[in-house]
């Protein structure tokens, strides 16, 4: 780990000063995992590399994968109104605001957000009447918009997200990623007191955030991912495809919290895009991040990935953009 050694003290140095129960971090390239270790416990359970965690949001680029995987196979396009998989969709809209899934994937449908665990059921809030703006209007963040895209593969393509997911990443070695509780999963520590009840969560199995997987999961899909970049056939989704996904849906108009324009991001095929960043040394950068601490980044010019799973959902003091940096600046 010699090279990315500012990396690992970054999270040492978090964990050792109470600002995170637990870390695992991990740093891939194209060849593999280069560096991978685990510091802190929860409630007495020391972090192992290969402890399972809640990679809640994550989730929607193992979901979005799968639905490119759809769109490469010409099952449907961007341009596939959500309507012809879930007709009873836009009740509140105008006839002419239709929503596709290149809105649903960009977060730009403007549907109404529900809770993590919403007690009417993820398609019941998918079906809410109303809209918080017209499709292509604005930028929202959106998981239960991921319920209308796991529905738009399965009626067109015939797949169940989950099990396509299963597929692919086993061709990868990454056999980790599951929707299944009883892997035991690093318990999130304030979850509970920010009113989330986990197992009401877990029932939902939602394609949004709701998979639990490794780091090495998570850096196999990274090294894959990278190249592919590079040219490479491939093992997930083609390089043409891979490079759709990379293609910012978002360009100019309003972002609305949590994701203002100052965060500097704009949204692709699922993946965040983090190319106004301020404070990122290498904004050639895309993948995703978690509720509870759960980060996962490929930078493809700098040809490296890296994960960081963690489990607490408030983090004051802990800048990510600092390990970013750290592991960048590596290379």
């Amino acid at each position: 780990m010699t090279g990315y050694g500012a990396a690992f003290d970054w999270a040492r140095g978090h964990v050792d000063a109470g600002r995170l129960p637990t870390a695992v971090l991990g740093v891939a390239t194209a060849d593999g995992v280069v560096a991978l270790d685990a510091f802190g416990a929860t409630a007495g359970r020391p972090a192992r590399v290969d402890d399972p965690y809640w990679l809640f949001s994550i989730t929607k680029v193992l979901t979005g994968l799968t639905a490119a995987r759809a769109v490469e196979r010409g099952f449907l396009t961007t341009e596939t109104p959500l309507a012809d998989a879930v007709p009873a969709f836009g009740a509140g809209r105008d006839a002419d605001d239709v929503v596709r899934l290149g809105h649903l994937v960009s977060h730009t449908a403007g549907i109404p957000e529900p809770t993590l665990d919403p007690a009417e059921g993820l398609r019941a809030a998918l079906l809410a009447p109303g809209r918080d703006f017209a499709a292509g209007a604005a930028s929202r963040y959106s998981t239960v918009a991921f319920d209308g895209i796991v529905e738009l593969v399965r009626r067109t393509a015939g797949w169940e997200w989950d099990a396509d997911i299963a597929t692919w990443s086993a061709d990868l070695g990454a056999t980790g990623f599951t929707l299944d509780p009883c892997v035991d999963p690093h318990t999130v520590v304030d979850a509970e007191r920010l009113g989330l009840d986990m197992t009401g969560f877990a029932s939902h199995r939602n394609p949004g955030a709701g998979m639990i997987g490794t780091a090495a999961d998570l850096l196999a899909l990274g090294s894959a991912l990278l190249r592919i970049g590079r040219g490479a056939t491939g093992s997930v989704v083609q390089p043409a495809t891979l490079a759709m996904m990379r293609r910012a849906l978002t360009g100019d108009i309003p972002r609305l919290d949590p994701y203002p324009a100052a965060a500097g991001q704009d949204w692709g095929f699922t993946f965040n895009l983090r190319t106004r960043a301020p404070g990122l040394v290498d904004r050639d950068v895309f993948g995703h991040a978690g509720w509870a601490g759960t980060e996962f980044w490929v930078h493809p010019t700098a040809g490296v990935a890296f994960v960081l799973l963690t489990n607490q959902a408030e983090r004051p003091g802990i800048d990510v953009d600092q390990l970013d940096n750290a592991v960048v600046s590596a290379v």
